[in-house]
């Protein structure tokens, strides 16, 4: 194997990635099977799981499946439980599962704003502190926050979402002052709309897509695989020095 490529490899490595049923979490899960490692692939929707466990499976990896909700408050916990359990240890948390109730705020409702941050805040956090102690133990550990380019700046009918990946944000760099004394690499990923199966449906038609792609000097959205890229890079030993970062993958929105 070429150095550069042992450098990118995550060859006997186990993964953790939420939101794995589909998007940006099956896609991750699918580039990091490639790419050596074994993943639990955790998600809402069981028979989505198995599409992603099968094209895990089709690079000779080890897929294990957990249907989860993590908006519930021991979810979280029990999902890091049940990965331990079987695997023994995660090298890497890819913390990717999220939602968006998107609304003015003056209409945005208690309930919304309480899931968002449920499931945006809170499950990364107790992940990453259940899985955190194996990591450290090893002296070897990635966490990967995929937030969003909306925790850095503003759009409009965003109130929840924002603050939310804001918040994963901040938790990043806190994590990071604790962790990375023992090696393990806590970072963020903020990426712009991203085409999905979601993201198509709600960013396809021009009316809704022009204005935000007209502040995009590159002049496109991302594709999902654009975001796995970045999260094997950094889940990878060749981004050790890497340490709170919130990496923007967003065409220079945030440049202008």
């Amino acid at each position: 194997m070429p150095n550069w490529t042992s450098r990118f490899s995550l060859e006997g490595r186990k993964a953790l990635v939420t939101g794995a049923s589909k998007g940006i979490g099956a896609e991750i899960a699918r580039v990091f099977a490639d790419a050596g490692a074994d993943i639990v692939a955790v998600g809402r929707n069981e028979g989505e799981l198995a599409d992603t466990a099968a094209a895990v499976r089709v690079h000779g990896r080890e897929c294990l499946t957990l249907v989860a909700d993590l908006a519930e408050p021991e979810a979280p916990a029990r999902v890091a439980a049940e990965a331990l359990a079987a695997w023994g240890t995660i090298d890497i948390l890819v913390n990717n599962a999220g939602i968006a109730r998107i609304a003015p705020a003056m209409d945005l409702t208690v309930e919304d704003w309480d899931l968002t941050m449920a499931v945006n805040v809170r499950a990364p956090f107790l992940l990453a502190r259940a899985l955190a102690p194996g990591m450290i133990a090893q002296r070897w550990g990635k966490i990967v926050n995929i937030s969003s380019q909306t925790g850095v700046i503003a759009l409009p009918e965003h109130a929840a979402y924002a603050a939310s990946k804001g918040a994963l944000n901040a938790l990043t760099k806190s994590l990071t002052a604790e962790w990375a004394q023992h090696n393990v690499q806590v970072n963020a990923i903020c990426p712009t709309v991203v085409m999905t199966p979601m993201g198509k449906q709600v960013w396809s038609a021009e009316e809704k897509s022009g204005p935000m792609l007209a502040g995009i000097p590159l002049g496109r959205f991302g594709e999902p695989v654009e975001i796995a890229d970045c999260a094997l890079y950094l889940a990878s030993p060749a981004a050790e020095l890497v340490n709170g970062a919130l990496i923007m993958i967003e065409g220079g929105y945030t440049a202008l």
